[in-house]
């Protein structure tokens, strides 16, 4: 009994020692202060240790490390509060990490509902979650109970569905090999209109890929080979395009997913190329802010493809916030490489006081100003 008294007492002692206290990271901004900042990198998330369910150091000395669950390409999400969902390429399952419990599960489908290789999800304001299964040429839904409810897509009316979203009772699918959006009656499973087809034209594509919707139900489509993400209304009319094909800030070389901020005045567009996330003003068309890049910096981004603006979970967020700077909502991008699988950024405001730009600085700007003029009000529209 003394014996294993002492033993424990060493144990515990051990555990104590290698237990240590996580370091804070110096906060990463965009753009970085002494601007005012928009947007903040929060954190990364690999595994379920990420979510918070970390094995203890004595669970690991008296059992040994057990294997944490964990992400291996995160393409496409979508969430409910207290979960996001995230359709991983590689398992063929769509992945739930559920935030509340920190636990990392799946949606369990049936011989019915089996996924082959889903790529694209949308989750509805009612929990019910839409998936674009390139393989099987259907969208597959599971309801609120992450239960199977029915499948849209007969035989010959989808060939290469990439993504879907949803308003009302239309369900928009992105047809890779069709190049079209397919709309669906919600209802009876028709087809109740295509929109595009093959061309460079406004309103035609080149391999559209992502599909997004803002509140009013406008549809914004990456037409991936035209290097352009193109605006409809509900109805398909044709309103504007976003970008060009080029190297430079504003343009496209391999433009991926696409997601438009809840006020509707921001479009967030991931280019796999450049490694990074522009973010476009709606109304002007023009860039507005950018970040990420390849690296091992915080905020990094590895072979990015997927982003999701989430409002509904900020705040399991928010303890990695600097303290003066206020989220209104998330954006989590996916990193189809590398160890940062899920990149988690928040934009918001600065609620506090801005630091003083250092004498070299204001020289740099006063040089600028004297020799260009004064900087076009335009490129401080996200501020």
């Amino acid at each position: 009994m003394f014996r294993r008294l002492i033993l424990l007492a060493l144990v515990v002692t051990l555990s104590a020692c290698v237990s240590t206290v996580p370091k804070k990271m110096k906060p990463t901004f965009y753009p970085a202060l002494p601007q005012r900042p928009r947007l903040q990198f929060l954190t990364t998330i690999n595994s379920e240790a990420d979510l918070g369910n970390k094995q203890s150091s004595l669970s690991v000395m008296l059992n040994g490390k057990k294997a944490s669950k964990s992400l291996r390409r995160p393409f496409a999400f979508g969430s409910v509060k207290g979960k996001i969902y995230v359709c991983d390429t590689a398992y063929k399952h769509i992945i739930i990490l559920d935030l509340k419990k920190k636990k990392m599960g799946y949606i369990k489908e049936d011989k019915e509902s089996a996924l082959a290789s889903p790529f694209g999800i949308y989750v509805s304001d009612d929990g019910f979650k839409y998936v674009a299964d390139a393989l099987r040429k259907q969208i597959m839904v599971f309801g609120p109970d992450e239960k199977f409810v029915r499948s849209y897509g007969e035989k010959g009316q989808l060939e290469r569905p990439l993504d879907v979203a949803v308003h009302g009772n239309r369900i928009y699918v992105v047809d890779y090999k069709r190049f079209a959006i397919v709309v669906i009656d919600k209802k009876s499973g028709k087809t109740i209109q295509t929109i595009g087809g093959p061309g460079t034209n406004p309103g035609r594509f080149e391999r559209p890929s992502n599909i997004c919707l803002d509140s009013k139900g406008d549809i914004f489509v990456n037409d991936s080979f035209n290097f352009r993400i193109q605006e409809f209304d509900p109805q398909g009319k044709y309103l504007r395009k976003f970008g060009y094909g080029g190297t430079t800030l504003g343009g496209f070389a391999r433009p991926k997913g696409l997601d438009v901020s809840p006020d509707g005045k921001f479009l967030y567009v991931v280019d796999a190329a450049f490694e990074n996330v522009q973010i476009f003003q709606v109304k002007s068309t023009e860039l507005a802010l950018f970040f990420g890049g390849f690296g091992k910096a915080p905020g990094s981004l590895y072979l990015p493809g997927g982003i999701y603006i989430d409002n509904k979970n900020i705040e399991y967020f928010k303890k990695y916030a600097a303290k003066d700077f206020k989220i209104k909502y998330l954006v989590i991008v996916g990193n189809m490489l590398g160890m940062n699988k899920l990149s988690v950024y928040g934009f918001g405001d600065w609620t506090g006081k801005l630091p003083k730009k250092s004498s070299k600085v204001q020289g740099v700007i006063k040089e600028l100003k004297a020799k260009y003029g004064k900087k076009d009000s335009k490129s401080d529209a996200a501020k």
